[in-house]
């Protein structure tokens, strides 16, 4: 199943895409909720009523109508590792890790799958990371690996779009990767029943045309799984948390020379079973300083 979160004129609704629309879940089962987060909160109860709804028969709207925004649009937790790829490891001139090393992107980054990418007026050192990222469903702590599919609702692409000097200033690197606009989340959530194996997807990034990486995410140096018991070994981990697996090698920063992102550029990035999300890169605008 392909779970949504989109607006239409100004009302923003959760639906389930479906190869002729969108099941709009709000009109076709209303008893269900009405956000991602609370969805999935829901559990395996609330997704088979929506399964169901989007089975029968009655209006979609169509794709071209609608804004689809990120799956997620306010996590509670939005978490990255770091050199997880051991090709990106080697183009970025470090060691693999003993252990996996994560951080935060702020959620205020998260921004829709087609939705424009702001080029900082405080840097033009920006990046493009293609990485597989998933939705945690259940409310959990001290999750074993093997239990670790079990949390999990579904997976997603992302670009774990970094501002290089801002991220290398401190060892943390959340300042220069959580600028508003650099989570681009989608195109949509789709469950894991769907994506079956998540260690055996293809993925690509295109930067105007040209594919810049290229792997399978059987490279993975702690997948998937191996991440859910790590993290939860500390935290609570929450329905809508959203935690992006790390990016192989290919980035704009490690090429020769350095290819950064410029206004006009557009990054495209594909995973096999899930979709692709596609970002245009734009001078950050005037109105993105703001006091409310």
């Amino acid at each position: 199943m392909r779970l949504t979160t989109f607006t239409q004129r100004g009302a923003r609704r959760i639906g389930v895409v479906t190869d002729d629309g969108i099941v709009d879940l709000a009109a076709a089962e209303p008893s269900l909720p009405r956000d991602m987060i609370a969805l999935l909160a829901g559990g395996s109860d609330a997704l088979t009523t929506a399964r169901a709804a989007a089975g029968r028969r009655g209006p979609r709207l169509a794709l071209a109508d609608v804004t689809v925004d990120a799956p997620v649009p306010h996590p509670p937790k939005f978490l990255a590792i770091g050199l997880n790829y051991a090709d990106h490891v080697k183009e970025s001139g470090f060691e693999a890790p003993p252990f996996p090393v994560f951080f935060n992107k702020q959620s205020t980054c998260v921004t829709g799958p087609y939705a424009p990418i702001h080029l900082p007026r405080v840097s033009p050192l920006l990046d493009y990371e293609g990485e597989l990222a998933f939705v945690i469903g259940r409310r959990c702590r001290h999750v074993p690996r093997d239990r670790a599919a079990q949390v999990i609702a579904g997976y997603l692409v992302c670009n774990d779009v970094s501002v290089r000097d801002w991220q290398l200033r401190t060892p943390t690197m959340t300042m220069g990767k959580s600028f508003d606009t650099h989570g681009p989340l989608g195109p949509w959530l789709v469950t894991a029943d769907e994506v079956g194996d998540p260690h055996a997807l293809e993925l690509r990034t295109w930067v105007n045309g040209e594919l810049r990486q290229h792997s399978n995410t059987r490279e993975l140096i702690y997948d998937c799984f191996a991440q859910v018991e790590h993290l939860s070994t500390a935290f609570t981990l929450e329905p809508g948390d959203v935690i992006t697996t790390g990016t192989p090698s290919g980035v704009g920063g490690a090429r020769q020379p350095p290819a950064f992102l410029r206004a006009g550029d557009v990054v495209r990035i594909e995973i096999e079973r899930i979709g692709a999300i596609e970002n245009r890169v734009i001078e950050e605008p005037e109105e993105a300083a703001h006091v409310a």
